[in-house]
């Protein structure tokens, strides 16, 4: 219990530093990664743990020991209550949405689906777009971002299928958002084109938006590891709490004093099982692993859809739902850095990209 609980100290320490140098200049790509160290150590003192329990049971087993079952099992079961309330405050307490603010990175997301939430740059300000469906037909819903709320009238979303449909939606003024007078068609798989202002000086962006595969590995990069680690010590702490109950009433019961260690031996296994995965995962972020390779071959595949052709690619997780990259791009065309940032910002959660422009003539090009 006092290790658990010097996991959950690393894990508010962790929070708090990555908030008090999120602005600061020498963190180069932020702080979100201050959680997923912090998860590396939990997880190295996890499989401390489950070492030890191992170590205790086998000593058991080769000596055992006279149990005081009238104190050891309702011990037992208040660990196993203290822990069960620490799991539940921890799935949906104030530590749940850390990963929103302390990573360096501005994400203030106030709506529920903030899978579905994008971020538009504009010249003049910027807007974050979603599509809106909790319990009402789906609608577009445009939320001021870096400045004020466009007018409705200078704000207009066309869709684009892959079937060469398109769909122009006008917006109107709900207070705090704008919203589509149309519901939006299904599948929601589509390029969407925003056009701010008038004729004289339009603004065009893009945003690819398509049906969600909520899976393994769309969720990786999304996933905040310092919460998951301070989770995973509760719940290991939980599990040998039950296997211990189990072990003590059979023993009990039966006089079989080896339940006691044989449910201790079980229990590090299912502690260094959790350890070897979040040391694994957290691992592979701290040494800029790719973390999601479905999104490297999309931004690939944006980049190289008008012919052009990436010659180096590095992408890596910055924090929970951030992600860093780098491209290269080799071109005949008179294309600058700004024209792919713009096609790259349909990926929400590439929060920092920088783009090397090789300009090449047509008959060098392989």
């Amino acid at each position: 219990m006092s290790t658990h609980a010097g996991a959950l100290l690393l894990a508010a320490l962790a929070y708090s530093f990555a908030r008090k140098y999120a602005y600061d200049r020498n963190f180069t790509f932020g702080t979100g990664k201050f959680g997923d160290l912090a998860g590396y150590s939990s997880a190295i003192v996890l499989a401390m743990i489950a070492l030890l329990i191992a170590y205790e049971a086998v000593e058991r087993l080769l000596n055992p020991v006279s149990i005081s079952f009238r104190e050891a099992i309702p011990i037992a079961f208040l660990g196993l209550a203290v822990n069960v309330a620490s799991a539940w405050l921890l799935s949906g307490g104030p530590g749940h949405d850390h990963h929103h603010h302390a990573d360096g990175h501005d994400h203030d997301n106030h709506h529920d689906h903030d899978d579905e939430v994008r971020r538009i740059a504009f010249d003049r300000t910027s807007i974050e777009v979603e599509i809106f469906e909790d319990d009402v037909p789906p609608r577009f819903r445009i939320y001021a971002g870096a400045g004020a709320l466009p007018a409705a009238s200078d704000l207009s979303i066309e869709t684009v299928r892959e079937d060469g449909g398109r769909q122009l939606f006008a917006l109107e003024d709900r207070g705090a958002f704008l919203e589509s007078r149309d519901e939006i068609p299904e599948p929601h798989a589509f390029v969407a084109k925003l056009r701010l202002g008038g004729e004289a000086r339009q603004e065009e962006r893009e945003l690819c938006f398509e049906e969600h595969e909520h899976d393994t590995a769309h969720g990786a990069h999304h996933r905040d590891n310092n919460m998951r680690a301070a989770v995973v010590h509760v719940m290991a702490d939980a599990a040998v709490s039950v296997l211990v109950i189990v072990g003590l009433l059979l023993a009990r019961a039966f006089g079989w004093l080896w339940m006691d260690p044989l449910a201790g031996l079980i229990g590090a296994a299912v502690i260094a099982n959790w350890s070897v995965g979040l040391l694994r995962d957290t691992g592979a972020i701290l040494l800029d692993r790719t973390p999601d390779s479905r999104i490297a071959e999309k931004v690939r595949q944006v980049v190289e859809s008008e012919g052009d052709r990436v010659t180096d690619l590095h992408l890596w997780r910055l924090g929970p739902g951030h992600l860093g990259a780098i491209v290269s791009v080799a071109t005949t065309k008179a294309c600058e850095a700004a024209h792919y940032r713009q096609r790259l910002a349909r990926f929400a959660d590439l929060s920092h990209v920088t783009v090397e422009v090789q300009h090449t003539p047509s008959d060098m090009r392989s």
